[in-house]
């Protein structure tokens, strides 16, 4: 079927719009009870269980090392997805784990990922600059703009790839790379070939037999037990885990005193998309 460049700019704008009420109307007043579980380090436990997994290799933002973490009551349903994904011939690479204040707050400021969303806001836009409080409202559904529902701050998700096992080069087609910003980044985007869209759903057919649940509007988020778990599986339960301070050296989480605090300013905002428009020319 072919698509109009209309059709994915309208496409674009609901799934955005969505993802917009789907954080501030229904994660944001979310009720979590946090649990105090301690992280694990995936790599670690799936050294120790004998499972082929691989780790993204570069850095995080401000040159900071990721954090391959998930919380203890995660790591049984992590090791039995590694290990189904190599009974088929599949590696699961982790791309992202736990991330601090710090990661979470300048991960959308990056001029990689702001500069995407941006292009893609003013194509939206159809060539319009928006305001800060409008790329902040786009910002909010691709790179979560406030902890209460950034659940990689939680040590809850994970950001995931999947390669072939015989040739850990080649991934499995799902349509775009990691960290896409388009009309192909929602889970269920008709816009990636019907084998992107198979693959896709083979994925996260395996990963909910093991606990994790997928973010709508990012084919790469799954997560379990937070508030985006508790809300789309429909459990009526608190959510367990939710934002939190980690001390690396006693492996203990602090939940954040103000959540719902957003990590960026209006003005921070504004001064990046002048930013960004003298770098995009």
């Amino acid at each position: 079927m072919a698509f109009r460049e209309d059709d994915r700019r309208a496409y674009w704008t609901q799934q955005l719009d969505d993802a917009y009420r789907f954080m501030f109307e229904s994660i944001l007043p979310y009720r979590v009870v946090e649990c105090g579980e301690k992280v694990v380090s995936l790599r670690e436990a799936s050294a120790s269980a004998g499972f082929d997994v691989l780790f993204s290799p570069s850095k995080h933002v401000q040159d900071l090392d990721r954090l391959f973490y998930l919380r203890e009551g995660q790591i049984p349903g992590f090791l039995g997805a590694a290990r189904e994904m190599n009974q088929r011939g599949w590696i699961l690479r982790v791309e992202d784990g736990y991330r601090t204040r710090e990661t979470q707050k300048y991960l959308g400021r990056t001029p990689k990922v702001f500069d995407a969303v941006l292009k893609s806001v003013m194509w939206e836009l159809k060539g319009k600059v928006p305001t800060a409080e409008f790329m902040f409202r786009r910002c909010s559904g691709m790179v979560a703009t406030v902890p209460k529902f950034a659940t990689h701050m939680s040590g809850s998700a994970i950001d995931i790839s999947v390669v072939y096992r015989d040739d850990p080069a080649k991934e499995v087609d799902r349509g775009a790379p990691y960290m896409e910003m388009s009309a192909l980044t929602p889970m269920g985007s008709p816009f990636v070939s019907d084998q992107a869209q198979h693959n896709r759903r083979e994925i996260t057919a395996l990963m909910r037999r093991h606990g994790f649940l997928e973010y709508p509007w990012e084919f790469w988020h799954y997560s379990s037990g937070d508030a985006y778990d508790q809300f789309l599986s429909k459990t009526g339960k608190p959510a367990i885990y939710g934002a939190v301070d980690l001390d690396p050296a006693a492996n203990t989480v602090t939940p954040l005193v103000n959540p719902t605090q957003p990590l960026n300013s209006e003005e921070e905002v504004r001064a990046e998309i002048e930013a960004a428009l003298r770098r995009l020319g």
